[in-house]
């Protein structure tokens, strides 16, 4: 049943040395292969798997040129970190992402909406708020490179091909990055729960960012005074607060429903 694919370029061989790194679970590795088909090197299948998926998944990685190994299920837990994988994994070149917010801005045909995360540490977090991003449109997610958890494997699952589709960029000084925006005639607003404004009461037609802080602290005080106006998210219940993917869902469809009205 399997088998190893020939490459459609021998150039791809030559990427191998380069900075990669793996990826796991149907969504995430077909969410890839439809892309980037370029950029996956080796596709890791299985051996006891012989399903409908699989087979799909053979069929896609074919029709595209990846190869495919075989591998027993104990390989494809010490690639995927010993998490769950379904069976699937894929070794993809990590320097194919779009890398500067700039490549995105200079050619949007619509005002910018992006999600901006402020120290996010957990991955299941991250995986949702790119999986909320790609559901509403956001044009790009931006996060710090330090304090921040960054793409992994267990991001790209969460997120379940969202994480191909959302240019996630890092940066290296957030405040610097928001202060940029702001000179592109971007609206910077943070979510914060002592903000003295509700989203009800929020109007914004042009270019938006919104940003949220990480679990439990919030923005941090310079990001927070780098923002342009701050919102909070009306709470009627009896918590004080809410998962910040969550949040970021709920800002993000607001600012699609005021565009669409």
């Amino acid at each position: 049943m399997y088998g190893t694919r020939k490459r459609k370029s021998q150039r791809k061989a030559n990427h191998v040395m380069a900075e990669t790194r793996i990826i796991h679970g149907f969504h995430a590795v077909t969410a890839r292969i439809r892309q980037q088909a370029e950029s996956v090197l080796e596709l890791y299948l299985d051996t006891q798997r012989r399903d409908a998926r699989i087979r799909d998944l053979l069929k896609l990685a074919e029709d595209h040129h990846v190869r495919v190994i075989p591998v027993d299920s104990r390989r494809l837990d010490g690639l995927a970190g010993n998490v769950s994988h379904q069976g699937v994994a894929a070794r993809v070149n990590a320097a194919q992402r779009v890398r500067h917010l700039d490549d995105v801005l200079d050619i949007l045909n619509e005002p910018a909406l992006l999600l901006v995360l402020d120290g996010v540490q957990d991955p299941h977090n991250l995986g949702a708020c790119l999986r909320s991003a790609d559901a509403f449109g956001v044009h790009a997610v931006i996060a710090p490179k330090d304090r921040a958890v960054g793409l992994n494997a267990t991001v790209e699952k969460v997120a379940c091909g969202a994480a191909e589709t959302v240019p996630y960029i890092t940066v290296t000084n957030l405040a610097r990055t928001l202060r940029e925006l702001q000179e592109r005639e971007i609206w910077v607003v943070g979510a914060d729960g002592a903000a003295k404004k509700d989203l009800y009461g929020f109007r914004h037609a042009g270019g938006l960012a919104w940003v949220l802080g990480a679990e439990g602290e919030g923005l941090r005080r310079l990001t927070r005074e780098t923002c342009d106006e701050l919102v909070r998210i009306p709470m009627l219940g009896s918590v004080e607060s809410l998962n910040v993917s969550v949040s970021a869902g709920i800002c993000m469809f607001e600012s699609r429903r005021q565009r669409a009205g």
